[in-house]
């Protein structure tokens, strides 16, 4: 069980993080140094916090470390005449108040890291580090490349930024509409990175699943007329809605078996709200359509059943609009929901298979599918190479539970 100090400075990374980051960034231009600054600060906190306690305004004690070093490692610079004496002047010398004015300041860095200079396959992978202090590795293991590379990649992209000197700020509302995908796409991932099918009773990434929603609900405010931020929205509430149903006794229960009296029907109408506001703004994009399925699976708490029929529509939908090796494996499973076995089997059957060779997801719906063809053999091979990548042992207990027992 983790210390009351362990606990704060978890939190306190959580919640504190963007913040301290997107302060040093505001006044030095250089991202890296930034992160650099705030990282140190934290590790000087484990140390000082364990011996002498935990301070009674922790991100202002944050603040002022990272403050610290950041100014010295400008001065190391400014022996190289690489940093001008004013810059080290401009860094922020008080903690800001904590009243939530200062979300924007978070939403600018979200914009810097996507901005159109920066390859755009690195604007999730910045904005995950930068702003929410996920490390290279845990996005690398996302994205399905080495932590090495994914680090070297991060570095480019920071270096670029300081080097070609991007501006802090808001951008003006036409280039954040410009921006916005990128955006989302990166705040979706960090709800992803911290809604893992294990942990679900230590929990430790409640507050990042909770900074993601935020980060939302600001976006939202920013772009009331947009539809898929409240897309999005709708799409995590309604997963945060089903979350006490995932788990019983430590054990794992499929969405399909789950006990929808265990749901927060308070969640759930905020999702459907949600919902019902980005489909009154026209236009159909990703989130709105995944935020659709979701509601389709959530109202079997007031239904009794699942209209899978509505799921097919939906996911076929999806592919038109954002196809993917996920959302692919997810409209297999509908089919086959839908007792359309063939439809299951020519769908999966479409994701090349240097995709899938170790993507979890997909050997268990193809342990489904073949199983329902009557190919026992088949199934019992697929499902032991989903045993086999997954991670989780409740997961792993009810996969060996299913497939290989009995």
């Amino acid at each position: 069980m983790a210390s009351p100090t362990d606990e704060a400075l978890e939190r306190a990374y959580r919640s504190s993080f963007g913040r301290l980051v997107g302060s040093l960034f505001r006044s030095n231009g250089d991202l890296q140094l930034s992160e650099d600054a705030v990282a140190s600060a934290f590790t000087s906190a484990v140390s000082a916090w364990r011996a002498g306690g935990i301070p009674e305004a922790p991100e202002a004690w944050l603040r002022v470390v990272a403050r610290n070093h950041a100014l010295t490692a400008l001065r190391k610079r400014s022996r190289t005449n690489t940093v001008a004496p004013e810059v080290m002047d401009g860094l922020p010398a008080e903690a800001e108040t904590d009243d939530g004015s200062d979300v924007d300041e978070r939403l600018a860095l979200l914009m810097v890291c996507a901005h159109p200079a920066i390859d755009p396959r690195m604007h999730a992978p910045l904005m995950l580090q930068a702003v929410l202090g996920v490390d290279a590795a845990r996005i690398a293991s996302v994205y399905l490349v080495p932590a090495s590379t994914m680090g070297q990649r991060l570095s480019r992209s920071k270096a670029k930024i300081r080097d070609a000197g991007l501006r802090y700020r808001v951008p003006d509302r036409e280039e954040l509409h410009g921006r916005l995908q990128a955006v989302l796409q990166a705040v979706y991932g960090a709800y992803g990175l911290a809604d893992p099918i294990a942990d679900a009773e230590e929990d430790r990434d409640v507050a990042l699943r909770a900074e993601a929603i935020r980060l939302v609900e600001v976006i939202t405010d920013v772009l009331p007329d947009e539809p898929e931020p409240w897309g999005l929205l709708a799409l995590l509430r309604h997963t945060e809605s089903r979350r006490p149903g995932r788990f019983v006794d430590g054990e794992f229960v499929p969405l399909p078996a789950q006990d929808t009296r265990l749901w927060s029907p308070a969640l759930r109408v905020s999702a459907d709200d949600a919902l019902r506001r980005a489909a009154g703004l026209g236009g159909v994009g990703r989130f709105q359509i995944e935020a659709a399925i979701s509601a389709v699976h959530s109202a079997r708490a007031d239904r009794g059943t699942t209209d899978h029929g509505a799921l097919v529509t939906l996911y076929r939908g999806l592919l038109r609009v954002a196809p993917s090796t996920g959302a692919t494996i997810g409209a297999a499973a509908a089919f086959l929901a839908a007792d359309d076995v063939d439809g299951a089997v020519r769908t999966l059957g479409s994701i090349p298979s240097d995709q899938v060779a170790t993507h979890q997801p997909y050997w268990v719906c193809r342990a489904q599918i073949d199983r329902r063809r009557g190919d026992d053999g088949a199934a019992r091979e697929a499902a032991e190479r989903a045993i086999g990548l997954t991670a989780d042992s409740a997961v792993r207990r009810y996969l060996i539970a299913e497939w290989l027992r009995g």
